[in-house]
C-alpha cells in the first residue's frame, strides 16, 4: 500500500481506498506501519533465543525444563508459551516419545461362512439353520475394533 500511496507512483491509489478494497482498516494499517513489529513477536524472538541456547546447552531439556531455565535467566514466560514457541521451533527433548501409528487389523482369522452376496451385489449372511448344531456363533464385542 505504500508504493500505491506514493506520490511518484504511476497510479496513486490512496490508502483509504486500498485499505477499504483489502478489508483492512486504515487506523490498522497506519499503526503497523509505525511500528512493523508488535512487543509480543520482539519478546518471542528473545525468547526463542534464549531456549535454543538453553537447548543446545542440554538437548534432553523438553519445554518444561527450559522454561525453568528462562525463569532462572530473569525471563517471565509461562510454561504454556514456552511449549507453544518451542514448538513452533521444532525444539524438542532429545528422549521425547515418539508416538507411531496405529497398527492395521490383520485378515480376518476365519473365512465367513454365512456370508453370500444377494442379488444386487449386497453381501448377506444366512443365519438360519435346518437342525441343532450346525450354525455356530459369538459375540466378540468385547474385544476393540474399528
Amino acid at each position: 500500500m505504500r508504493e500505491l500511496a506514493a506520490t511518484g507512483a504511476p497510479i496513486r491509489v490512496p490508502v483509504v481506498v486500498a485499505c477499504r478494497v483489502l478489508k483492512l482498516s486504515p487506523q490498522g494499517y497506519y499503526k503497523w506501519r509505525k511500528s512493523p513489529v508488535t512487543q509480543r513477536d520482539w519478546d518471542d524472538a528473545h525468547l526463542i533465543d534464549a531456549a535454543l541456547a538453553a537447548h543446545v546447552k542440554d538437548p534432553e531439556y523438553g519445554y518444561r525444563l527450559i522454561s525453568d531455565e528462562l525463569n532462572d535467566a530473569g525471563y517471565q514466560a509461562s510454561e504454556n508459551r514456552v511449549a507453544r514457541l518451542c514448538s513452533v521451533q521444532g525444539i524438542f527433548a532429545s528422549h521425547a516419545k515418539k508416538r507411531g501409528k496405529k497398527s492395521n487389523p490383520g485378515p480376518a482369522p476365519h473365512d465367513d461362512l454365512l456370508a453370500y452376496v444377494d442379488e444386487h451385489g449386497r453381501t448377506r449372511h444366512d443365519f438360519t439353520a435346518s437342525a441343532a448344531n450346525e450354525k455356530w456363533l459369538t459375540d466378540i464385542s468385547e474385544h476393540p475394533s474399528r
